[in-house]
């Protein structure tokens, strides 16, 4: 493997070719050397938009290019673990979007595929690589608001389009998969703990059938919980506050931190909830896309060990597939972490 690592993107997806191309274009360890579709014409078209020197008309191609050392896969979620380990069994290791598979129990084979492989896989969970979210941990680590106990998040945006993959049962579609695993994701990272268990209630798209609204409540144990709720055909919004004992941080644009622009944390150290008390945190600009390619090419490179590595990803998988059972059986429901 050469000192820099280079990429193969599988499919022109938008989320790829909106932002993690773009980001994964401004890294300093890897560059993008070839993108594929079924669709030839539309991969080579979308290799000139980005200068990515080459392009296929199909999957398999890419794989088989040795010069190919990593694959970021932005597929539908229900091709997320098969088309993952095809590429790990041809040698390559694997950046996957989220929600990582379909089911706890199918993102397992990932683990599987890794030991047998020795190449590695992750799930592509830009957040946790932002400055903001490394400075809410540090400010919590610190003490300064107290036991943090409670979370909340709202995260939302409107799309009835029912041919849009997010809209779309069979193939991962609804508001849990899209964005309220970055509930799960934030609260697990924010607590430092895996949930134990989880209730929640669904409104289901009358024609679509997707979670169009979901919401609930995620018990970690020891006084802490994370409510959230998340759904496609809302305002577009997303927030999230921390709540602990003395004090509150809140974390405004939560997500979709624009790719080289600021954001700011407000801490209210006191809890005294006055304005002028609270502390106002700029984070200076960055592209946290970039930031998660530079991170995935660290592991890759043998440079560093995987921070959260694919278990990390079947546990999130678990307290959703948990999730999905509540609304359905409309009582507390376990979770089974590794």
């Amino acid at each position: 493997m050469s000192d820099k690592l280079k990429w193969g993107i599988l499919s022109t997806a938008g989320i790829g070719v909106r932002k993690v191309i773009p980001g994964m274009n401004k890294s300093e360890l890897g560059m993008v050397q070839a993108i594929a579709s079924r669709d030839a014409t539309k991969a080579e078209a979308t290799a000139e938009q980005l200068q990515i020197p080459v392009s296929y008309g199909n999957y398999e191609a890419l794989l088989a290019d040795p010069e190919i050392d990593a694959i970021y896969n932005p597929l539908p979620v229900n091709m997320h673990v098969d088309w993952s380990i095809k590429a790990m069994e041809a040698g390559k290791h694997v950046l996957c979007e989220k929600p990582i598979a379909m089911s706890a129990q199918e993102a397992r084979r990932l683990i599987a595929a890794r030991e047998r492989t020795g190449k590695q896989v992750l799930e592509a969970v830009m957040v946790r690589q932002h400055p903001q979210w490394l400075r809410v941990a540090e400010v919590i680590r610190s003490g300064e608001i107290g036991n943090v106990c409670l979370m909340q998040t709202t995260m939302s945006f409107f799309n009835d389009d029912p041919n849009n993959i997010r809209n779309i049962p069979e193939v991962g579609g609804g508001a849990l998969y899209d964005v309220g695993c970055y509930a799960l994701f934030l609260s697990r990272f924010v607590f430092n703990a895996e949930p134990l268990q989880v209730v929640a209630m669904c409104d289901l798209d009358p024609e679509m059938l997707t979670d169009r609204l979901m919401s609930g409540i995620v018990d970690f144990g020891n006084g802490k919980q994370l409510s959230f709720a998340c759904g496609t055909q809302l305002a577009r919004f997303q927030t999230v506050q921390i709540l602990g004992r003395k004090g509150r941080i809140e974390v405004p644009i939560s997500l979709n931190a624009p790719q080289g622009g600021e954001v700011t944390i407000t801490i209210d150290a006191d809890g005294a909830n006055e304005p002028d008390k609270m502390r106002r945190e700029v984070i200076p600009a960055c592209d946290q896309y970039t930031l998660q390619a530079d991170v995935a090419a660290r592991i890759f490179l043998g440079e560093t060990a995987a921070e959260y590595p694919i278990e990390n990803a079947v546990n999130n998988m678990a307290a959703i597939d948990a999730l999905y059972r509540s609304s359905k059986s409309h009582t507390w429901e376990k979770v089974a972490s590794i």
